[in-house]
């Protein structure tokens, strides 16, 4: 049994229509930058909807995985499968990383107490800011590693990102992009695509490892709030996918980062 709070809230039927609308901000959010969002839902299921720390992870990682899911074959329709098979080399290097990172990362998120939790949830929020500024802000180049130190090195990236995908409940996409373009050299549109190749199987091994646990009985307790919350997150991708440039990204990037900070401050007080 974690050391959670092993608290299941369930929502009332009055917080589903809220459920939605938050859903939807957190897809056009993700959408208008290429993203999924789960990083700005995080807080939201703590902060608005009162989820424990863990309990929050589980329920955000089964809507990224839902919404990875439904996103995969929209990116293959854009991306020919050709043009990703030739870069299969690239999703099995990152994959012997991450899916050991993965298990990893959500046995210790299951064992942590909770304010230990909440400040390193704290702390990978400001990482996501991070790399949120940086992806968004400089033109990536690759970094040319030659074949021995680049299979080490993506292994190790791998499992980093499989760490932190795990232990917030994220896809891992504001990662692996600018792992796979710096590494690879690969463009940054195949670059999306392969993320989700390699954060589907990535995401499963994490929610194996939580289904093991007495908290992801949270999932059963909050089945209609999850999937409600899924579809406005779907919706809202799809709305913020078609407002893609309206903004500016040197507008729209500082203020996401920013989100993240402010969330990152309050879940480490949370703590």
């Amino acid at each position: 049994m974690a050391l959670n709070d092993s608290t299941l809230p369930v929502p009332s039927t009055r917080s589903l229509p809220l459920a939605f609308a938050s859903g939807a901000a957190v897809g056009a959010l993700g959408g208008m930058i290429g993203l999924g969002g789960a990083e700005f839902r995080l807080p939201l299921l703590i902060g608005l909807f009162g989820f424990a720390a863990l309990s929050a992870v589980i329920v955000n990682k089964a809507m990224s995985l839902v919404v990875v899911l439904v996103a995969l074959p929209a990116r293959l329709a854009a991306v020919p499968l050709a043009e990703l098979t030739a870069h299969w080399t690239v999703a099995v290097n990152l994959l012997a990383g991450s899916l050991l990172g993965a298990w990893a990362g959500a046995s210790w998120a299951v064992r942590m107490r909770t304010a230990t939790l909440y400040k390193v949830l704290a702390a990978l929020m400001v990482l996501m800011a991070a790399a949120l500024v940086l992806t968004h802000t400089t033109a990536l180049g690759s970094l040319a590693l030659p074949g021995a130190a680049l299979a080490v090195t993506g292994v190790a990236a791998g499992f980093g990102i499989g760490v932190v995908a795990a232990t917030m409940g994220v896809a891992g996409g504001e990662l692996l992009i600018p792992a796979i373009v710096l590494l690879y050299g690969v463009d940054v549109k195949a670059a999306g695509s392969l993320s989700l190749v390699v954060s589907l199987p990535t995401m499963l091994v994490a929610f194996a490892r939580y289904s093991r646990d007495g908290s992801f009985a949270v999932l059963g307790a909050n089945v209609r709030f999850t999937l409600i919350m899924v579809a406005g997150s779907i919706a809202g991708a799809l709305l913020g996918g078609l407002l893609l440039g309206v903004i500016p990204d040197l507008v729209l990037v500082p203020v996401l980062a920013a989100i993240l900070l402010i969330s990152a401050v309050k879940m480490a007080r949370h703590a």
